[in-house]
C-alpha cells in the first residue's frame, strides 16, 4: 500500500495548528484548534483505509483483496459526530462564558496560582493512618500515604 504524500502533509499541518491553537487562552481559538484536530484525526483514517475499491458487497466475480476496507469508514463518521458534540458543546460554553463576562479568554484566578505556588507537602496525603480496613492489609497494620493500594 502506498501512502498518499499530500494527506499526510495536510494532515501535519492541520495538526500543528490545531495543537498551537489549543494552547491559547481565547476559548474561539480553542474551539477551532479541536475542529482542526478532529479534520486531521479524519484524514489520518481516511490514509490507513487505502485506495478506494469496489464497495463492501459480497460479490462472486471480484476477488476478496480488491475489496474496499468499511472499517475507517465507520470511524470516521464516528469521529464526525463525536466532533460535532464536542463543537456543540465548546459553542454554548463560549456563548455562557460571553453572556456572563463579555469576555472569552480563560483568565487564572487567586486559588489557580495559589495552589501553582505552593509546595508539594500535602497533609491530607502525608499523614499515618492508624487503622486499616481492607482487605488488603493484616488488621491493625498502619500504612503511610505514599504506600496506599
Amino acid at each position: 500500500m502506498s501512502v498518499n504524500l499530500t494527506l499526510l502533509l495536510v494532515m501535519g499541518v492541520l495538526f500543528a495548528v490545531g495543537i498551537y491553537l489549543l494552547l491559547e487562552r481565547s476559548l474561539t481559538r480553542v474551539l477551532l484548534g479541536l475542529m482542526l484536530l478532529a479534520n486531521a484525526a479524519n484524514i489520518l483514517l481516511l490514509a490507513t483505509g487505502g485506495y478506494a475499491g469496489p464497495a463492501p458487497i459480497y460479490d462472486k466475480s471480484i476477488p476478496p483483496q480488491e475489496y474496499n476496507d468499511p472499517l475507517p469508514q465507520a470511524f470516521i463518521l464516528t469521529s464526525i459526530v463525536i466532533s460535532f458534540a464536542v463543537t456543540a458543546f465548546m459553542l454554548g460554553i463560549i456563548y455562557r462564558s460571553w453572556l456572563l463576562g463579555r469576555v472569552d479568554e480563560i483568565q487564572d484566578d487567586r486559588e489557580d496560582r495559589r495552589v501553582a505556588a505552593q509546595d508539594g507537602y500535602d497533609e491530607e496525603e502525608d499523614s499515618v493512618i492508624p487503622v486499616e480496613t481492607s482487605d488488603f492489609h493484616a488488621p491493625g497494620q498502619t500504612v503511610s500515604g505514599g504506600d496506599r493500594g
